[in-house]
């Protein structure tokens, strides 16, 4: 199991009318501590995409439990419970600057050759 940890700052933009981050934005949010958790684990998206390797996302599941809001400093932690193998897959847990935990999520992806799309 690894675990990784990173903190994104929520953006007016990112909230609606009820100044809660829309829901729409956490899987940018994901994708952040994701791409973070590997290249802290000394892998980039360039270095798979150059090695020949894509990385779809062919589940993405989510709980919201309290929302984000405007100006939260929100930390993520990403864990990779398992070894990779034709599949990789990812939990979250993000909280807000209070440490209160604001949702869990996962996503799963699935390595494919990029050439042949297999």
């Amino acid at each position: 199991m690894y675990n990784s940890e990173s903190t994104i700052r929520v953006r007016y933009a990112e909230t609606d009318r009820m100044d809660y981050v829309y829901y729409g934005h956490y899987a940018a949010y994901f994708e952040v501590a994701r791409v973070e958790a590997l290249r802290n684990m000394g892998v980039t998206y360039r270095d798979l995409e150059e090695e020949g390797y894509l990385l779809p996302v062919i589940d993405y599941q989510v709980k919201f439990i309290k929302p984000a809001t405007y100006d939260d400093l929100l930390r993520i932690r990403t864990v990779i419970p398992e070894l990779p193998a034709a599949r990789i897959r990812f939990t979250y847990e993000t909280f807000n600057q209070d440490e209160v935990l604001l949702n869990r999520a996962s996503t799963t992806l699935v390595f494919i050759d990029r050439s042949s799309h297999k």
